[in-house]
């Protein structure tokens, strides 16, 4: 990975964390927790994409496991208190990014399947995508700053995992 694209990385993962403490201390509580639990899914996807050998031992792959199985928790949970809070725009956000994690776990914990499907996958993702920059418009459109910056961001952010895991499935394709 480039020297540049490092520091990319490094500044969205500053500013998401700032954007976090930012809902924690001026937002809904299910606003922080949503943006605490999506924090750490980044977290886990960037780590099981930076470091597979590591992530991948017993002990590491279970405590992983874990540690997604409560972010995914507290995720929906916050996607359920959107729908009933009537705040729609960030309900369909939430599912909007329930279903990029989806095709993201197909294509870490998948990746054979996901390979011979690609054009499927990857269809899915720019549709999802495409939705949750037509969410964050829409917040921009309403004077909603912070929304839309945050989910511009964490577009970006995404973008790049979806872009390793491009990266590194074209390199298992070639070498198979």
């Amino acid at each position: 990975m480039s020297g540049r694209l490092r520091h990319v990385r490094t500044l969205l993962f500053l500013l998401l964390a700032v954007n976090a403490v930012l809902y924690a201390t001026t937002g809904r509580l299910s606003e922080a927790l949503d943006a605490f639990a999506w924090y750490l899914l980044l977290a886990l996807f960037e780590l099981e994409t930076r470091c597979p050998h590591w992530s991948r031992r017993p002990r590491v792959a279970t405590a992983l496991d874990l540690l997604r199985l409560l972010a995914a928790a507290v995720v929906a949970m916050a996607a359920a208190v959107f729908l009933g809070e009537g705040e729609w725009l960030d309900a369909t956000n939430a599912l909007l990014w329930i279903g990029v994690v989806i095709v993201l776990e197909l294509e870490v914990r998948l990746s054979a399947a996901a390979a011979r499907h690609r054009r499927l996958v990857t269809g899915a993702s720019f549709a999802l995508y495409a939705a949750l920059v037509a969410v964050a418009l829409i917040w921009l459109l309403r004077g909603e700053w912070l929304d839309g910056y945050d989910a511009l961001l964490w577009i970006a952010a995404f973008a790049l995992i979806e872009m390793d895991l491009l990266r590194i499935a074209s390199t298992r394709e070639r070498n198979s």
